[in-house]
């Protein structure tokens, strides 16, 4: 169990570049800016003159190219990097990105971002015809699809390949001559296209590590599109028409970056909105408006301003404690929310508070958080969600895939209300989440996918759908006391 104040975490993140003289580096700082997308493990491969070379390891970004030396053997003018947390695999140093395969007509490295929903089926049939996995990662799918495929030209064989995956996917690849990037049909994980001052492009999951590296955004990379970088330039092409635009609609509510855009909307914006769409939504009584660090922070000081009342530091967050592993027993799980998160006694004391987070996952961060503040002297703790409910698992990256780790997929709001002690308990609707992120794309929810809310996936769920369905049968109940 790890210490962290939040309940959901995502893949990873994505950083590639072509044509500098320092790609290893680049891509260092171009995945320090998106650790927050993964912190299990971090790896770079780099293209010098056409031979491929790599290195990776578990931990943070910064502990695994400690060692300067690291850096420097990675020559080359391109290179991929990944950041990871596993939603799907094991957590060993086998599974960590981006792969490097070795093979005798030339190497290939492979990075991906997102969770394939037919993985294991793929994979059984693969192994059937003589595959060997060296990981039980979802990812290394896609390239033994590509060493089978019967195209001739390896363009050819990524389409060929990527039109036999399913679900949610961003990948990387590289080889000697190009660096090729694509996107699931649905668009469900970020992807941008940038270039740096000296003609240098940039591949990332998100906006930031393009100002991060001094990079200008060019676009965003659409679903279903395959980019193909090399020395000439770059090109765009389709490897399937049959595409609906879906973007997790949790990259703009928790996941991203507040600085970063995606599909042309700012992340601090659209979570702004929110909270200003909750305020109009669920008006409360209080004295002063408190948000969770820090992805709620946008949000906090939107309903504040909607609401005309003031936005106070009510929580801080210590930013020094690090991703630590501990035993999960609920004392050990109190201290660590204690590592994490401060309550100011002196802004709080005697305040009727309206605590602004952006979900809600399993309850038991809602519930301590709560107690801090009423610990801390606060009169009453009014809790508004800037999102719907959480009733539903993700299939496309995120790492809840089983209805019983979601309360409101088993209780009442009334009922969660009671759990996490708190005063009051309101969510943001789905049509205020629409509009708060604004989209306006002709497709279903505005291009947004909210199957996390409303059960509403936008694909079929291949290897996923029978569990899924028994799920429905289960019955849970999650911590009280």
């Amino acid at each position: 169990m790890s210490v962290e104040v939040k309940s959901l975490n995502e893949e990873c993140g994505l950083f590639g570049v072509w044509g500098h003289p320092e790609a290893s580096r680049i891509t260092y700082f171009g995945l320090h800016s998106l650790q927050h997308r993964g912190q299990e493990g971090a790896g770079i491969v780099a293209n010098d003159a056409g031979k491929l070379r790599s290195h990776r390891g578990l931990g943070l970004l910064s502990t695994v190219f400690q060692d300067e030396q690291k850096l420097e053997q990675l020559a080359g003018q391109a290179a991929i990097g990944h950041v990871r947390y596993a939603t799907a695999g094991g957590d060993g140093v086998n599974n960590v990105q981006p792969f490097l395969f070795r093979f005798y007509d030339g190497d290939l490295g492979m990075a991906h971002n997102g969770n394939l929903t037919n993985a294991c089926s793929m994979r059984r049939k693969l192994e059937e015809n003589g595959a060997i996995f060296q990981s039980n990662s979802d990812t290394e799918v896609l390239m033994h699809l590509i060493r089978h495929s019967k195209k001739t030209i390896f363009l050819e064989k990524v389409k060929d390949s990527l039109r036999q995956i399913k679900g949610g996917f961003a990948y990387l690849l590289l080889n000697e001559k190009e660096l090729i990037a694509a996107l699931d049909p649905n668009g469900f994980r970020p992807l941008a296209i940038g270039k740096m001052q000296n003609g240098a492009y940039v591949v990332t999951s998100e906006t930031c590590a393009l100002d991060a590296v001094g990079a200008t955004f060019i676009r965003d990379i659409e679903p279903g599109e395959v980019v193909i970088i090399n020395n000439g330039g770059f090109r765009i092409e389709k490897y399937t028409e049959d595409t609906r635009l879906a973007v997790c609609s949790m990259e703009y509510i928790y996941f991203a970056r507040p600085d970063s855009n995606i599909a042309g909307i700012n992340v601090h914006t659209a979570r702004k909105n929110m909270g200003r769409k909750l305020a109009q939504e669920c008006p409360i009584k209080a004295d002063i408006v408190v948000g969770v660090p820090n992805s709620s922070l946008s949000a906090a000081s939107g309903y504040a301003e909607e609401s005309g009342l003031p936005y106070e530091l009510g929580l801080v967050k210590n930013q020094y404690v690090q991703r630590t592993f501990i035993q999960p027993t609920q004392k050990l799980r109190e201290q660590g929310v204690r590592m994490k998160l401060s309550a100011v006694r002196g802004v709080v004391k005697g305040k009727r508070v309206i605590m602004v987070d952006d979900s809600i996952v399993r309850g038991t961060t809602s519930r301590r958080i709560v107690k801090l503040l009423k610990e801390a002297g606060a009169s009453e703790v009014h809790v508004a969600i800037s999102s719907p409910p959480l009733k539903f698992p993700c299939f496309y990256g995120i790492d809840i895939q089983t209805r019983k780790e979601l309360i409101a997929a088993n209780h009442s709001v009334e009922e969660i209300q009671q759990i996490i002690e708190a005063d009051s308990l309101y969510f943001l609707s789905e049509e205020g989440l629409i509009e708060a992120i604004g989209l306006q794309k002709e497709v279903p929810y505005s291009g947004l996918c909210l199957a996390y809310f409303n059960g509403d996936y936008p694909t079929p769920l291949y290897d996923y759908e029978e569990d899924y369905q028994k799920s429905f049968k289960e019955k849970h109940s999650f911590f009280r006391n």
